[in-house]
């Protein structure tokens, strides 16, 4: 005679299983605050932007110019090719678009530092993984870790643009 009784159990644990699995797949759907999923236009702009890595770093460059990037006109050049016009410093692109939480930061969204110690003062694109493409003073077009103790402690905001 089979063990009802030992099927029984095993059936529950499988029907608890599948029922937290499906509450897991639930929560990271229906959240608030939890990022959204690449879209094929946030990673087409961070492909355009990939391809001026290696570009130098000159502060106050003029907008439209590529031979050089300051951050922000890196950013406003990026996402002009998306069809989105953007202002030309950072400070002022920090007040576009919606808000977003750090923990909620999705491919193509703006990340804002204090670089200053003043006020809003650099700007990049979250490129996932926790990195962000940007011009860097110090290396020009790069692709930078936003857990280096240095972006971590500058840190401001970060602002979605819908692309």
């Amino acid at each position: 005679m089979p063990n009802t009784h030992g099927t029984w159990k095993l059936l529950k644990l499988v029907h608890i299983a599948l029922l937290t699995a499906a509450g897991f797949v639930f929560i990271s759907i229906a959240a608030p605050g939890h990022s959204k999923a690449a879209t094929e236009e946030s990673l087409a702009l961070i492909d355009f932007g990939k391809e001026y890595i290696g570009t130098p770093y000159q502060f106050g460059v003029k907008s439209g110019i590529t031979s050089a990037f300051d951050c922000s006109s890196f950013i406003q050049y990026v996402f002009k090719d998306s069809g989105i016009a953007l202002p030309r410093s950072s400070a002022a692109q920090a007040k576009v678009g919606t808000k977003v939480d750090k923990g909620s930061l999705s491919v193509g969204d703006l990340v804002f530092f204090k670089t200053n110690g003043k006020s809003i003062s650099h700007v990049g694109i979250y490129a996932g993984n926790n990195k962000m493409l940007h011009s860097s003073s110090s290396k020009g077009v790069t692709i930078s870790s936003l857990n280096t103790s240095y972006w971590t402690k500058n840190y401001v905001t970060a602002r979605r643009v819908k692309i």
